[in-house]
C-alpha cells in the first residue's frame, strides 16, 4: 500500500464508532501499518486546534465523530481553511435523519457507548439467570441481584429470564421437603429475597398438565395434592425463616408478578 498520511481520529466521546470506520475502510487496501492516532473527548474549540496544528504539520487527515453542533461546524470551517481533508462520519445521516423525521437530535456523546452497555449487561444478566436456574450453583445466591425462592411449578426460571432483561442478576432455589435448602438462603438479605406462593389446587393443575405433556402418569406423587400441600407448608416454614417478602403468583401472569418483584426491589434499594 502507498504513503497513506496519519488519520487522526477525532470524536466528543471514546472515540470507537469513528476508528472502527476508519480500520474498516483501511482494511479494504491490507493497510496494516497505517497510523492511526484517537483523540478521544473533544468538547472545546482548542482541542480541534490542536489537532489542525499536528495534521497540518504531519500532512494528515481527519476522521471525527462530533455530535455538538457548534463543535462540529467549528470543525468544518477551520479544516477547509487550512486545507485539510477530513471526513464527517455521522453528521451528515444526523441531517438527513432530521430532515426526515423533523425532530431535533440529543447532541448526547456517548450515547452508542451506552447501548452498547446496556446490551452487554443484559446478556450477562441471562447468562446468570441460566447459570444458576433452579438451584445449580448455590454460590450464584451470593452473587445475585434477586433471588426467587419456591416450590416446583411456580414460574421461577421465566421469571428469572423476564428480569435479566431488565439487567437483573437473578438466581432462583428450588424448595423441596426432602433436601435442605441452601446455607446460602439464610446468609443474603431478605430484601433481595422473594418467595413465590402458589394455592394447592392452581398447583395441582399445573402440576397435572406438566405430566401429560410430558407422557406421563398424572395420578404421580408430583401431582399428588397431599403432597403438594406439605411442600407448600415446607415453603412456608423456609420463607418465614429468610423473612422475605412473598408473592401469590396463583392467578398472576409472568409480566405481572416480574413487574412486583421490580417494584419491591426498586423501592428497598432507593431507601437503602
Amino acid at each position: 500500500m502507498g504513503n497513506l498520511p496519519i488519520i487522526y481520529v477525532v470524536s466528543d466521546s471514546v472515540g470507537e464508532t469513528a476508528e472502527l470506520v476508519t480500520k474498516a475502510a483501511i482494511s479494504q487496501f491490507n493497510g496494516s501499518d497505517v497510523t492511526i492516532k484517537r483523540f478521544p473527548y473533544v468538547e472545546e474549540k482548542t482541542n480541534i486546534d490542536e489537532v489542525i496544528t499536528l495534521a497540518k504539520i504531519n500532512q494528515g487527515m481527519i476522521a471525527y465523530t462530533l455530535v455538538k453542533p457548534e463543535i462540529r461546524a467549528y470543525m468544518q470551517e477551520v479544516t477547509v481553511k487550512e486545507g485539510i481533508y477530513a471526513f464527517d462520519i455521522i453528521g451528515p445521516l444526523m441531517d438527513r435523519i432530521q430532515q426526515i423525521c423533523g425532530e431535533t437530535p440529543l447532541y448526547e456523546p456517548g450515547l452508542v457507548r451506552k447501548l452498547d452497555e446496556d446490551y452487554f449487561k443484559k446478556v450477562e444478566a441471562i447468562e446468570f439467570a441460566v447459570k444458576y436456574d433452579d438451584g445449580r450453583d448455590p454460590r450464584g445466591i451470593l452473587k445475585a441481584d434477586i433471588v426467587l425462592v419456591g416450590v416446583s411449578r411456580t414460574s421461577k426460571t421465566p421469571l428469572s429470564q423476564y428480569l435479566a432483561l431488565k439487567r437483573l442478576k437473578v438466581a432462583n432455589v428450588p424448595i423441596v421437603p426432602e433436601v435442605d435448602p441452601p446455607e446460602e438462603l439464610f446468609y443474603v438479605s431478605p430484601d433481595k429475597c422473594f418467595g413465590l406462593k402458589i394455592s394447592p389446587e392452581k398447583l395441582n393443575n399445573i402440576r397435572r398438565e406438566r405430566l401429560r405433556s410430558l407422557g406421563l402418569n398424572d395420578e404421580a406423587s408430583y401431582a399428588n395434592i397431599e403432597r403438594i400441600k406439605a411442600e407448600l407448608v415446607y415453603f412456608d416454614k423456609i420463607v418465614h425463616r429468610i423473612g422475605c417478602p412473598i408473592i401469590d403468583v396463583t392467578n398472576k401472569a409472568v409480566e405481572e408478578t416480574a413487574n412486583m418483584i421490580l417494584n419491591l426491589f426498586q423501592k428497598k434499594n432507593s431507601v437503602n
